[in-house]
């Protein structure tokens, strides 16, 4: 029998005095992007830097008093030590600053995900969207801005990947031992942990948060593993994507109610809230509970201040990729809501439901999200084009180009992914400022990088992926009793070649067996007797995801035959710091998603960043950021083929460019050895990518976009006890009453004139009020292409104003347009509700066209 400890107690590691600020640094992930603080901690031990999976707190635990005094007294050490230190210092006091760029701001962002990749030893993270958060929160904190991030604390973490010997992937679960990892448990008042109650059904679950440092910025992870709770109610946080659609509900609970409690027993008040996709919807309904309790108004009332002032990003490009709930589980598990909101069963559902009155239509979390917003975007151009033909339902009266569905690009946090050896290159030639203002860079300067400096240093970093490589495929072999002196293993991967990267989550439209329609073909590619190439395979499957877990295992059975051993490798266990390796050491970075099903696809940026020439498909962040000499287009930019037609076309076309292009300009060299061709093209693609395409561009972005707007807003709306936001209420209902009898009356223009480009188009427009004033409209003239049939595609829109009365009842409405392109231009009228504190004018879902 295994002997049990009744009670546990974390001892802190005794440091010595001059050692002390390594405690600080070690608990806040600011290291994990400050590459002097983490060659800091390799300094104390490589061998243990790596087994402990890159986690200093684990590091300090583990290391022997007497080495630590040792290191006390190594002036080099020491040295090194207080200029990271001092660096720390000055990062941290920087004062922060609001959405209008205030210091001391009250007006507090918070960002809700189920997920976040921060660092390798914190296991809270699937792929792309935990990434993401990650970065964002990084960059939040480079930027000053007072953002504070809200999450789940897995307790078995996301799964570790292990592939058995016929390639089918299995997925092991190990407890994440929290007195190794850098977070601290969050105390209440009474110096006990902080907690909250969420109601889930008919019971109460107890949820307590910790508290992860990632910079100047906070993150809070909420767990329900507390003694309070029973065994069903403490595996709730046992598992990133863990359980049936149930616990999945039970989760999002927590995170949407549960956070915004948690951030209230904080004392914050978050003036903005910002939802990584649907999973944390549900905080607009209490954030609208709690303004109804706390100002005795109504939903409607509450309900303006809370929408204006969330931002909702939407990832998925399909309807598949969605959560849909049944009625009846929503239900039974939040009837309490609606009861807290005065509204019956049916007005509940109805806000997850693109047809509010249909009963049988299931729950959408994503749909919730979307009505509870203000600011809704995808993240690339091409995903806000396919997010507003997805999501147009919710707005029947809107063509698709007219749906609220704005986008703002991807990015990557530069620091966490450039390997230092390149960052050191960007710090001497674009300077250190890239680090913190990557957008105001002069990036320019990359033209300056002496060619063999530039070369060198990347071969050096694909020698260190080949090792990593080689190191993982012998100890997966080792795993699956394979000895190493099997003659079947051969060499994996060699340093010199061109080396081909594609490590992302293995889904079925993703294709990552394009490159092997034609087995011939590829071996002619791969085994060139001048210009041989090699690929690198790494990513995981959702545990439940078949067709994705037989796509690793063809890819596997691929790789093992005989003429393809040498040249293909399949990486098993892949995480953060895999991933690094890979986007820091390939040549070409591969993506060949089927389009338009790409959200963004950030793994591209942290290559081009690293100086990797970037090969895809037209789809993701790669449709808008494609310039001709920077990288590779793959087949044509046609979303609309069939799946079908597109494999064919995209993997003939993949082939022509590897046969004729990239392994011609890889290997072309001058008397040197030097390609000169292709580091000409490695300055010219970080130099265009670099400063674009990174994640404080994009938190700009949604600063300038969303959140300035949406805190004034709340501002706004929240003053003077609300009183705002009735009038605002009951402005729209009488809107709303008199709306069925709004239309337009008549509608002229210059028509069947023959105008030149730039001139101006004369619109007037009579409107039925029926009891509305004028002011109480907002018509707009909407402009653009205009199809034979008449099929309006807009293109631009002029606000029209209010020209005269025509009796108790019309209203006239004038102004022009300038058509900005040549052809058969058509306009039309759309009359929506105007306010000033209307913070968008789509937000009432009314409107009317001529």
């Amino acid at each position: 029998m295994a002997l049990r400890a009744t009670r546990t107690v974390t001892i802190e590691p005794r440091l010595p005095g001059a050692l002390e600020p390594l405690r600080a640094i070690a608990h806040n992930l600011w290291w994990t992007w400050n590459g002097d603080a983490a060659a800091l901690f390799e300094r104390m031990s490589t061998a243990r830097w790596e087994a402990c999976g890159h986690n200093p707190v684990r590091l300090l635990q583990l290391t022997p008093p007497a080495e630590l005094d040792e290191l006390a007294a190594n002036p080099g050490f020491l040295a090194h030590l207080e200029h990271v230190r001092e660096t720390f210092a000055a990062y941290m006091a920087r004062p922060r600053r609001g959405p209008f760029g205030e210091e001391s701001s009250a007006d507090v962002i918070a960002y809700f995900s189920l997920e976040f990749a921060l660092t390798e030893s914190l296991p809270m993270y699937s792929g792309g969207l935990g990434v993401l958060a990650g970065d964002h929160l990084k960059s939040a904190s480079d930027l000053c801005l007072p953002l504070v991030g809200v999450g789940l604390l897995y307790n078995e973490g996301y799964f570790q990947q292990v592939l058995g010997p016929d390639g089918w992937q299995r997925e092991e679960y190990h407890p994440v031992d929290l007195a190794m990892q850098p977070m601290e448990l969050v105390l209440g008042e009474g110096g006990g942990p902080l907690a909250v109650r969420v109601p889930i059904e008919d019971r109460h679950v107890t949820v307590h948060a910790w508290r992860v440092q990632v910079g100047q910025v906070p993150l809070y992870l909420l767990d329900t593993n507390t003694p309070e709770n029973s065994e069903g109610d403490r595996a709730i946080t046992s598992r990133l994507y863990g359980g049936d659609l149930e616990m999945r509900l039970q989760q999002e609970m927590v995170l949407g109610v549960g956070g915004v409690r948690v951030l209230r027993a904080l004392g914050l008040r978050p003036a903005v809230c910002h939802m990584n996709e649907g999973h944390s919807a549900l905080l607009g309904v209490e954030r609208i509970r709690v303004l109804m309790d706390e100002a005795g108004v109504s939903f409607d009332e509450a309900a303006l201040p809370v929408t204006a002032a969330t931002v909702f990003t939407t990832h998925t490009p399909v309807a598949a990729g969605i959560d849909l709930f049944p009625s009846d589980l929503v239900h039974r598990h939040a009837s309490h809501f609606h009861e807290s909101l005065h509204m019956d069963t049916d007005q509940f559902l109805g806000l997850g439901r693109a047809n509010q009155g249909d009963g049988h239509e299931p729950f959408s979390m994503a749909l919730l999200g979307l009505r509870l917003s203000g600011f809704r975007n995808g993240v690339s151009q091409m995903n806000g084009r396919v997010a507003r033909d997805l999501w147009s339902s919710a707005w029947p009266e809107l063509p698709p180009e007219e749906v609220p569905i704005a986008a703002v690009t991807n990015g990557v946090h530069l620091p966490t992914w450039v390997a230092p050896q390149i960052a050191e290159l960007f710090d001497r030639f674009v300077g250190p400022g890239w680090r913190e203002d990557p957008v105001g860079a002069d990036w320019g300067r990359m033209a300056e990088v002496p060619a063999s400096e530039l070369w060198d240093t990347h071969e050096r970093q694909r020698e260190r992926l080949v090792s990593m490589a080689r190191a993982a495929s012998r100890e997966s072999a080792a795993a699956r009793g394979v000895l190493a002196t099997d003659t079947t293993l051969g060499q994996a991967l060699d340093p010199h070649v061109l080396t081909i990267g594609f490590a992302r989550r293995f889904a079925g439209y993703k294709r990552a067996s394009l490159i092997m329609r034609d087995p011939a073909r590829l071996d002619r590619i791969l085994n060139h007797g001048e210009r041989p190439m090699q690929l690198v395979f790494a990513g995981k499957a959702h545990p439940r995801d078949e067709p994705g877990k037989m796509l690793i295992r063809e890819v596997m059975e691929f790789s093992r035959r005989p003429e393809f051993r040498d040249r293909i490798v399949v990486l098993e266990g892949y995480d953060l710091a895999m991933a690094r390796s890979l986007v820091q050491g390939s040549d070409v970075w591969l993506n060949t998603p089927l389009r338009p099903l790409e959200a963004s696809g950030t793994s591209g940026m942290k290559a081009t960043a690293n100086g990797a020439l970037h090969m895809s498909v037209m789809d993701g962040w790669w449709w808008e950021a494609y310039r001709p000499g920077l990288g590779w287009a793959i087949g044509a930019n046609r979303p609309g083929d069939d799946p079908d037609v597109q494999d064919a076309f995209d993997a003939d076309s993949l082939y022509d460019l590897l046969e004729n292009e990239v392994g011609p300009l890889f290997y072309q060299r001058d008397a040197d050895g030097l390609p000169q061709g292709w580091i000409a093209r490695m300055k010219a693609s970080v130099a265009a990518f670099a400063p674009q395409f990174n994640t404080n561009r994009m938190v700009g972005d949604y600063n300038r976009m969303a959140y300035a707007p949406a805190a004034e807003s709340w501002r706004r709306l929240t003053s003077d006890q609300l009183a705002p936001a009735r009038t605002l209420a009951a402005w729209t209902a009488r809107v709303k009453a008199a709306w069925p009898r709004v239309r337009v009356v008549r509608a002229e223009g210059d028509d069947g004139r023959k105008l030149e480009v730039g001139a101006a188009v004369e619109v007037t427009a009579d409107v039925e009020l029926d009891g509305l004033e004028p002011g109480d409209l907002r018509i707009d003239v909407v402009y653009g292409e205009a199809g034979v049939d008449g099929t309006l595609h807009p293109t631009g829109e002029r606000r029209l104003q209010f020209v005269s009365r025509g009796g108790a009842t019309v209203a006239t409405y004038g102004g022009s347009f300038e058509p900005n392109t040549a052809g058969r231009v058509g306009w039309a009228i759309r009359v929506m509700p105007g306010h000033a504190d209307l913070h968008n004018p789509f937000a009432t879902g009314l409107v009317r066209w001529s």
